[in-house]
């Protein structure tokens, strides 16, 4: 079997996997309770926010853990929008975001009248810094983009639009799925208000991600405790948090590393399959760890099953749309809704436990199913 669809989720490194069993067998205190196995859980829980707020560079104060990214995405959004819209009811955000957020946004607008401005990509297929900068208002509030595109591996301009945050009112949201423990991230020194992380996007386990903000001012999603500082009541997923600590303080010791190893496996990949008849769908710098191609005049959903039989995992696109029958939203916003490209597009994504032996598989396979 090869699995090549790492952006819908990793599997989890051996030392997570430990670490985490290590907590279940040994640490199952709820970390509320006062007695002596709730201090030993309460303290690893503590031990492990100041784990990733370190790796950030923020205070563990502003790390709050959700249920992933979609939470996390969803917190930010609404929660700060129904507490500050006394400020404002306008939201900038843009149309290759990942559900969480448009579908987040489209709630805001349908049940509480907020405006939306969606920016859709130039004919370059990039999001620029200007386009939001001149949809800025007076009574915008909140501005959300993604870090890195899950479809394309796009990186959107985070610290531009950061820098062109600074005199304004509004807030800045980033969705860093797809970043985070792959590259460096610094929310203090890129301008980002609100971050959202998914553990499950780098080897740690699903169910579990983080919120970092520097603002207090937002309502909470759920009500009934007050853990995470009274801002996400329910008793803490230790396990998980524990192995989503373990596997950002992993990744973050091989940044570099782990990102030239993936950069190469792309291109041999792409001069193992040269002579094919294929296109990029690849918009200004992007992430090596997703490759998204076009191959003309060929159904991708046939393409797929193909693959799938022979053992070999990738996708077309988002994981969480993966069951519909809809084309790629992001493809569509560049392309248009019309285009036969939405219909021939794959999504290979890597991580730096795939081997050149998989690379090889995969592409050797789609030379001998394209040459019939």
């Amino acid at each position: 079997m090869v699995y090549l669809d790492n952006a819908a989720t990793t599997p989890m490194s051996p030392s997570v996997i430990d670490a985490m069993l290590e907590v279940m067998t040994n640490h199952y205190g709820n970390p509320s309770s006062i007695h002596n196995y709730g201090r030993d859980a309460s303290k690893i829980i503590r031990q492990s926010r100041q784990t990733i707020a370190d790796i950030l560079e923020v205070s563990a104060h502003d790390i709050i853990f959700t249920s992933g990214g979609t939470e996390a995405n969803n917190t930010a959004l609404i929660g700060y929008a129904l507490a500050n819209q006394d400020k404002g009811r306008h939201i900038i955000t843009t149309s290759i975001e990942h559900h969480s957020v448009l579908h987040a946004t489209e709630y805001l607008k349908n049940r509480f009248d907020f405006e939306i401005t969606y920016i859709n990509p130039d004919e370059n297929g990039i999001i620029t810094t200007n386009t939001i900068k001149n949809a800025l208002r007076d009574d915008t509030i909140i501005v959300s983009t993604m870090f890195a595109n899950n479809e394309t591996g796009s990186l959107l301009p985070i610290k531009e639009i950061g820098e062109a945050l600074k005199d304004h009112q509004a807030v800045y949201h980033v969705d860093a799925v797809q970043v985070t423990g792959k590259i460096p991230v610094h929310p203090k020194e890129l301008g980002i208000d609100f971050l959202s992380a998914s553990a499950h996007k780098f080897h740690g386990p699903k169910g579990i991600g983080f919120l970092y903000s520097d603002s207090n001012k937002f309502d909470n999603l759920l009500h009934g405790g007050e853990q995470e500082d009274g801002h996400r009541p329910s008793t803490e997923n230790i396990a998980g948090i524990v192995g989503m600590s373990q596997a950002l303080k992993e990744s973050s010791k091989e940044y570099d590393k782990n990102f030239s190893y993936i950069e190469n496996l792309k291109e041999d990949f792409l001069k193992t399959i040269s002579n094919l008849n294929f296109y990029r769908n690849e918009f200004g710098p992007t992430m090596p760890h997703v490759l998204n191609l076009g191959f003309p005049n060929q159904n991708q959903d046939m393409l797929l099953m193909k693959l799938d039989l022979a053992g070999i995992a990738i996708s077309t696109g988002s994981a969480c749309t993966a069951g519909a029958i809809e084309p790629s939203h992001v493809l569509s916003a560049i392309y248009g809704e019309n285009s036969p490209k939405l219909k021939e597009n794959v999504r290979i994504s890597f991580s730096e436990y795939n081997t050149k032996d998989d690379v090889n598989k995969l592409a050797n396979k789609l030379i001998e199913i394209l040459g019939e």
